[in-house]
């Protein structure tokens, strides 16, 4: 591979990056719907689009670090266990790089959904002291965080949708518009 191709895929990835950071803090800090949020699908979308998949970690990890700036603290404890789940969508898409199509896409994208529904909700019981630290507090903890998992999954699998099918469409376009001609 030629020297300045190479350093052209690195600032290509930077800048799609960058823009995907950028996404997902304006996508936190704007009015949304509860879990209705970009972050996952960009982790995913991000670690099966660029040349360097180990970057795709960055884009979730940083995105939240950049918005939790500007929201309220949680406990540590919380945000950490929430920052290794919204990870986990770029480190599956670099998993599954090798598997092409919508139905690996959408089905990875589930899977990560509700391994971070299983993750943030053990943390709220663990740590918020919102519920007893029993088996019947965990189960009261999911049983009140169940109205939320359609959102977070609805929202990832719509994001994931954008991300992918914009991409898809930016790709097939110039080719469209030639046939015009």
């Amino acid at each position: 591979m030629q020297p300045n191709k190479t350093r052209a895929d690195l600032w290509m990835d930077l800048l799609l990056v960058a823009f995907l950071v950028a996404f997902n803090v304006v996508a936190r800090l704007l009015p949304h719907a509860p879990g209705f949020l970009p972050v996952a699908a960009s982790g995913l979308f991000a670690a099966r689009y660029l040349r360097i998949p180990a970057l795709a970690v960055i884009v979730p990890l940083l995105g939240m670090a950049l918005s939790d700036m500007a929201l309220p603290n949680e406990d540590w404890r919380i945000t950490a266990v929430g920052f290794v789940g919204i990870s986990i969508p770029a480190l599956a898409g670099i998993a599954t790089r090798r598997w092409h199509g919508v139905l690996p896409v959408a089905g990875t994208m589930v899977a990560c959904s509700l391994i971070f529904f299983l993750l943030s909700n053990v943390a709220v019981w663990a740590f918020s002291g919102m519920y007893p630290l029993t088996w019947q507090g965990l189960t009261q903890c999911y049983v009140a965080a169940l109205p939320f998992l359609d959102k977070t999954v609805l929202g990832d699998l719509f994001w994931t949708a954008i991300l992918f099918g914009g991409a898809w469409l930016i790709q097939h376009m110039p080719s469209l518009s030639r046939r015009a001609l």
